[in-house]
């Protein structure tokens, strides 16, 4: 196999120890460097198919590098990253390494080889089992159920069982009448509650249904379920048992860690099976993860325990619930989607599915499903991910993990976000300079924080910008190159400098660095000025003197160099992933 033909990817999950150093040799290319795990397991046993060199090694502080290699030098390698880069399969800031930061290795895993992680052929047909074959197009005959007296009513309602007793306590609830203990003893509260019933209905409130009301009252509990087809499905792949909704949703296959369960008719829903191998850190990262879904809107109740957790979302288009448990190291759950506005029937639907619920032998294969031409970044086991309105990029500027960006993406933000999971609140707007400050709700220790250069940098000499160019799709930032152009404004503006750098509207709000890795000062967005379009090469940074003016006026201190050094490209890229973060406003 051609060095070209190696297509490496990761995705991850962080683990809670550190490894030890690991012995390594020769030189690599480090693709990427991911802060999780599980779902590298999933994609690199994937990929790892089309190449034996595919290795992942943990970087310490809970980060995982995704590498290819060893290559026996430098050379050879560059070569390698050349032909990777010109086939599309290395991002462009893979950069090579000598491996010297590589901790435990996680992949290969001992005894693993790429043909016996991830077989050629993978069944896709689905392993369901109906338990119960209902025939809910049978036309169902009622039958006819004589008056009764007060005294016939109570003679017809002792002969109930205790489960009858509970249906009728559950159907006054979902009606509205009872909000008490289902627990079928007919106290002062369920009599109220039935008297309650009788009058809306139009009947004597005695206190004590006929045997005709109780079937009026049951009958309308369950009409929402008419065309559901409600059956007990058991998926042996997933090692699931449950009851489905099979009039609505139909099995469409297999997308680990999901049996999927797809609309079959002009009910737009979803069912959602849940089943794979784990522990709580990958359970807590399937919580994590789940959030992300356009299937899971964000507004709703979230609860997370030791050992299982619950997300109900809601908006103007679905109403979701999901809920997954972790035992004897395996993670299952299902998960139900279903349009809003139809909030009683996704009641008790997902009422008969959280009762249902039980698990049977087997997890979900990893391998079950193989990769097709319909697999993109944007997309979680085939589900899509929830994207925000506008995507910028930060940088660290003190070690409480305040962050330094563009202020004029953050007007519309009704949320924002560093890194995709750290919920910030704009603390300094400054519209004039273009800045502002993000201070995290939850306090964090970032890994290095901007240091501001003081010195004046020479024209034309090299500078780097690390952003966000495309958003979320690549998880660590981008640098991209150019030059110093002029240590002023178009119009001499003593607050900006020029750049000889093409830049993206995501890179806006990133550290400019210079050769040293001090920040120069942080690139502004392109927008047209005074009715103007400047060439595509020319940017402008706001000057680090003037940042560090305006937060000092703020009360915020900020680290400060008048050092002139050189940085190999790969320190400073390990610099930039370090200090750089990923602005979303939603």
């Amino acid at each position: 196999m051609t060095r070209s033909a190696i297509w490496v990817s990761a995705l991850a999950l962080t683990l809670a120890a550190q490894g030890a150093v690991a012995q390594v040799s020769g030189t690599w290319i480090q693709l990427e460097a991911q802060p999780t795990q599980t779902a590298a397991d999933t994609r690199v046993r994937v990929y790892a198919q089309r190449s034996e060199d595919v290795a992942g090694f943990a970087l310490g502080r809970s980060w995982y590098a995704i590498v290819a290699g060893p290559y026996p030098d430098r050379a050879a390698a560059t070569d390698a990253l050349r032909d990777l880069r010109q086939a599309g399969l290395a991002p462009g800031d893979a950069f090579l390494t000598n491996g010297e930061r590589f901790g435990d290795q996680f992949w290969p895993v001992a005894g693993a080889t790429p043909a016996a992680s991830a077989p050629e052929t993978a069944p896709q047909s689905p392993r369901v089992v109906t338990i119960t074959t209902p025939d809910a197009s049978a036309p169902q005959t009622a039958p006819q159920i004589p008056e009764e007296s007060l005294q016939d009513a109570r003679v017809s309602e002792q002969a109930l069982s205790q489960a009858q007793k509970e249906q009728l306590q559950t159907a006054l609830g979902w009606a509205g009448f009872y909000d008490a203990a289902v627990d079928g003893a007919f106290g002062r509260g369920t009599r109220s509650a039935m008297e309650a019933w009788q009058l809306a209905q139009g009947f004597t409130p005695t206190g004590v249904l006929t045997t005709a009301q109780r079937a009026q009252l049951v009958g309308a509990y369950n009409a929402v379920l008419d065309g559901m087809n409600l059956q007990l499905v058991r998926d042996t792949a997933a090692g699931i048992e449950v009851m489905i909704p099979t009039g609505a949703v139909s099995f469409t296959g297999y997308e680990p860690p999901f049996a999927r369960y797809g609309a079959k008719g002009d009910v737009p829903a979803q069912v959602l099976l849940i089943s794979q191998e784990g522990d709580q850190n990958r359970l807590f990262g399937l919580y994590e993860i789940l959030q992300t879904l356009k299937i899971f809107p964000p507004d709703g109740e979230r609860t997370r325990k030791d050992a299982s957790f619950e997300i109900a979302g809601t908006n103007a288009e679905v109403q979701s619930y999901v809920t997954a448990q972790l035992a004897d190291g395996q993670i299952k759950g299902f998960a139900l989607v279903w349009p809003a506005g139809d909030s009683a029937r996704f009641d008790r639907l997902r009422a008969e599915m959280q009762a249902s619920f039980a698990v049977t032998e087997g997890v979900l294969d990893p391998a079950i499903a193989r990769p097709d031409e319909d697999q993109a970044i944007d997309l979680v086991a085939g589900l899509q991910i929830r994207k925000p309105k506008a995507s910028r990029t930060g940088f660290y500027i003190d070690d409480g993990g305040r962050v330094l960006t563009d202020a004029a993406a953050l007007a519309s933000c009704d949320e924002i976000m560093i890194d995709g999971s750290h919920t910030a609140t704009a603390t300094l707007v400054d519209e004039a300079l273009g800045i502002a400050v993000l201070t995290p709700d939850d306090r964090l220790s970032p890994q290095s924080v901007a240091a501001f250069q003081t010195q004046v940098p020479r024209i034309q000499t090299e500078i780097a910008v690390a952003g966000f160019p495309y958003g979320g799709v690549l998880v660590t930032p981008t640098l991209t190159f150019g030059r110093l152009a002029d240590i002023r404004g178009l119009n001499g503006e003593d607050t900006i400098k020029r750049l000889t750098l093409t830049a993206q509207a995501g890179d806006a709000g990133g550290p400019v660095f210079d050769n040293g890795g001090a920040v120069l000062g942080m690139l502004l967005p392109n927008t047209p000025r005074g009715g103007q379009v400047l060439p595509p090469d020319v940017s402008f940074l706001l000057d680090a003197g003037t940042i560090v003016t305006a937060l000092s006026a703020a009360g915020i201190a900020t680290e400060t160099t008048d050092t002139l050094a050189f940085m190999p490209p790969e320190t400073l890229t390990l610099r930039a992933a370090e200090s750089t973060v990923l602005v979303s406003c939603w």
